[in-house]
């Protein structure tokens, strides 16, 4: 178990604009600045750390579940992919 890295749904990919690399996530869990990510789905496989999200074009530090953000994200993602926080 020692260094295994924990993974938490914290939510799903409910829309991706494509020019500007961000993906609307409908939350089911908390998430905040500088938390590692993991988002995986059918083509979709990578990990990040959270560096910009917004609320209605505002940038917030942190956000709970229930909230619809917009997440700056490094690569492609799809709708129906899982978001999951490592710890």
């Amino acid at each position: 178990m020692e260094g295994e890295t924990k993974k938490t749904l914290v939510g799903r990919i409910s829309h991706y604009y494509n020019k500007a690399g961000v993906a609307v996530v409908q939350l089911s869990g908390g998430l905040r600045k500088g938390d590692r990510i993991s988002i995986e789905g059918a083509n979709t496989n990578f990990t990040q750390t959270v560096e910009s999200m917004q609320i209605e074009h505002a940038p917030i530090e942190m956000a709970k579940a229930g909230q619809s953000i917009g997440l700056k994200v490094s690569g492609r993602v799809h709708e129906g992919d899982s978001v999951f926080r490592l710890e």
